[in-house]
């Protein structure tokens, strides 16, 4: 009964996270148990200072029925994302109610290394923290992107590519050290699609697919609400599937891999070999989406590969949406309408018509760290166990 009562506490709490306001009744509905039941478990959550009443008025068209609806108190604890990417690292710390509190990062050389890169880390995250008065204790949890597949049975960033400064290290276990807080670590690309899910073009959607097409090709799975890992970590790297088994040599030797066709640095080449040499991808992207049919062709080559590629994923797991981001999403319509004509074409009846639309977090490090703190409100075990502690602390401050 414990175990159940704990259980149902985390539901509450977590539909509060992620949905509330709520009414008493809704909570109740969307648990599973009796009113009386959530009654008596929302009495308690109250009193411990977790949760408190909505004061907002309902609108006119509403009765008064659904006056006093609760939510999470958004100061009971703080929560924190923090995305290292090849050139930096950004952190993001929001409140429980996911209102951004702090945001702030620092430019990093390409050969840094990771025990430089976490004291970068670490030092903007304390920064954060004094600048708005808060103390390291109140942080229910640190989300954190890296580069790479992370192994979830140990912690370490395995090798996908040669030269990344994170290949092999054991970052969960130096990272809780280096911090004192309780850490999530996972591939950025996988967070700008929990972020997507959670907060952006994904908002609403069980089961969403996410593709950031930058220097490489990433993805995320979120099945049934939740992101989808695989055996040891390496689920949705999008990248290395090969579409032509006779094409030229990845580096992560692989033949004819995805990002050789619809990576940043293949599509800044075809740009540039019909825009010029000299050209920005800023300029390219401009132009294309004034029509210029240079930029049209090989943003429809890219879009076509990629589409026949996720024309497969839909068969195999049929997504309700698509989100695309990363920098050459920014290409809009010139990209995303020959991705959907190529699933179109080749994926089966039932799931060709799967929406595909463009990230609304943009791209990068920000997205990845605001994906960083939507992993620790979503996955946090125990939650209501771990803000009763920090509330603990809180009154014997």
């Amino acid at each position: 009964m414990q175990s159940l009562r704990k259980a149902n506490e985390d539901q509450i709490l977590r539909l509060l996270i992620c949905e509330g306001p709520l009414h008493r009744a809704e909570l109740a509905r969307r648990t599973d148990v009796s009113r009386t039941t959530a009654a008596t478990i929302i009495r308690g959550l109250m009193a411990r200072g977790l949760v408190i009443e909505a004061d907002d008025e309902p609108a006119g068209d509403l009765d008064g029925r659904v006056r006093n609806r609760l939510l999470i108190t958004p100061h009971a604890a703080v929560v924190a994302g923090m995305n290292h990417t090849v050139d930096g690292v950004w952190l993001n710390l929001t409140d429980l109610a996911t209102g951004e509190i702090a945001s702030s990062g620092t430019v990093l050389a390409p050969g840094t290394g990771p025990a430089e890169r976490i004291e970068a880390g670490v030092s903007v995250l304390q920064r954060l923290l004094d600048d708005a008065g808060l103390d390291r204790g109140r942080v229910l949890g640190v989300g954190i992107g890296m580069p790479g597949p992370i192994h979830h049975g140990t912690g370490v960033v395995s090798v996908s590519l040669p030269g990344q400064p994170w290949s092999h290290a054991h970052v969960t276990a130096e990272l809780e050290r280096v911090l004192g807080l309780p850490v999530m670590v996972e591939n950025g690309t996988r967070l700008e699609g929990v972020a997507e899910a959670r907060w952006g073009a994904g908002r609403g959607v069980a089961n969403l697919l996410y593709v950031g097409l930058s220097s490489g090709i990433g993805s995320a799975l979120v099945l049934d609400g939740r992101l989808h890992r695989g055996a040891v970590g390496a689920a949705g790297e999008l990248g290395h599937v090969s579409v032509d088994i006779d094409g030229p040599v990845c580096p992560c030797g692989n033949r004819g891999c995805l990002v050789l066709h619809a990576g940043l640095p293949a599509v800044l080449a075809a740009l540039r070999r019909e825009f010029g040499t000299g050209a920005e991808l800023d300029e390219m992207l401009v132009r294309t989406a004034a029509g210029d049919p240079a930029g049209e062709r090989v943003f429809t080559r890219a879009g076509t590969v990629v589409g026949r590629l996720l024309a497969n994923l839909c068969n195999l797991l049929n997504p309700e949406r698509i989100v695309v981001g990363g920098e050459l999403s920014l290409a809009g319509e010139a990209l995303l309408a020959p991705m959907r004509s190529a699933i179109r074409r080749t994926a089966l009846s039932l799931v060709r018509d799967v929406e595909v639309v463009p990230a609304e977090l943009g791209h990068g490090a920000r997205s990845g760290a605001l994906g960083g703190a939507a992993l620790v409100l979503g996955e946090t075990p125990d939650l209501a166990a771990a803000l009763n502690n920090l509330s603990a602390k809180g009154s014997t401050a």
